[in-house]
Order: C-alpha cells, then structure tokens, then sequence
C-alpha cells in the first residue's frame, strides 16, 4: 500500500515490513495490519515510553510512519 507520511514522504509498505513512528520516542515495529488510515505494528520485546511502554501491539495513523 502507498500512502504520503506527514514529512511528504512517498512510502510503500506490506505486511511484514519494519517502520518507524514516534510515540514518546523513536520506536520501530513489524506491520502486521495495516489500512488506509492506520498502521497495526508489534514489537515482540514490547514498545517504550510512558504512552505505550511495555505494549506489544500500537496503532499508528499512517501519516506518522516512515520506513528506513
């Protein structure tokens, strides 16, 4: 699927593809779900931060994901 982020970055991504978003900090997930306006990612060793800290699973808008 492609979409442009908030930073007007053009992105393609697929299910089991790695990206990055920000919640507190700069973390980075595993697309396991995704649809036009949301992104489900997982972090088998779970997300830091106060907003999502210790959560395996996030959703993200998908105008804050960006691939590396």
């Amino acid at each position: 699927m492609k979409f442009i982020n908030k930073y007007e970055e053009e992105i393609e991504i697929e299910l089991g593809d790695m990206v990055g978003f920000k919640s507190d900090i700069e973390q980075y997930g595993e697309v396991i779900s995704l649809s036009r306006t949301y992104v489900v990612v997982e972090n088998k060793g779970g997300f830091c931060g106060d907003y999502i800290g210790g959560d395996t699973i996030a959703h993200v808008p998908t105008d804050d994901i960006w691939k590396d």
